[in-house]
């Protein structure tokens, strides 16, 4: 099952990253009207609260260093043009970082975690396989925002060029 559960992960940052790939540097950074936030930032938030949740949160690892998490942790917004030298960075790190906690995973480094709820599910999260499949719909849930703000920009895009 949990096989199952990474390769969603893993599909779901692909198809995010083919939804970027699409954009334009302006569309991603674009907040529309009734939105708070853009494409990247979305996309940024997944790519670090997957690695905060699995190592951070359940005190598997506390101080792990999680790269961009100021920027695009719980709790921040959009404050920066989101450049292709960053999203980049972020598309590396969206895949790359699935890999680490699959293998720590693998090997035992999540046997024992100290339980948690999310604010967002507010469901008690004893063991990995919870914390896991949390981020698949943590991941779903922001892919379906950036989906939402792409159609929103693309609209006000037409908008301004009638």
């Amino acid at each position: 099952m949990t096989d199952l559960l990474f390769e969603y992960i893993r599909q779901t940052r692909r198809v995010f990253i083919e939804l970027i790939d699409g954009l334009s540097p302006d569309e991603i950074n674009t907040i529309p009207d009734g939105f708070r936030n853009n494409i990247a930032w979305n996309f940024g938030h997944i790519v670090v609260s997957t690695p905060g949740l699995c190592y951070r949160r359940t005190h598997v690892q506390s101080d792990r260093q999680i790269p961009f998490v100021e920027s695009y942790g719980k709790g921040t917004k959009p404050e920066h043009w989101i450049g292709g030298a960053e999203i980049n960075a972020l598309k590396t790190q969206a895949m790359n970082t699935i890999d680490v906690i699959e293998q720590d995973y693998r090997n035992g480094v999540f046997a024992s975690i100290t339980p948690f709820a999310t604010s967002t599910y507010r469901l008690e999260m004893d063991t990995i396989e919870k914390v896991i499949t949390a981020s698949l719909a943590h991941d779903n849930l922001h892919f379906g925002y950036a989906t939402a703000i792409r159609k929103a920009v693309q609209e006000q895009k037409s908008q301004l060029h009638k």
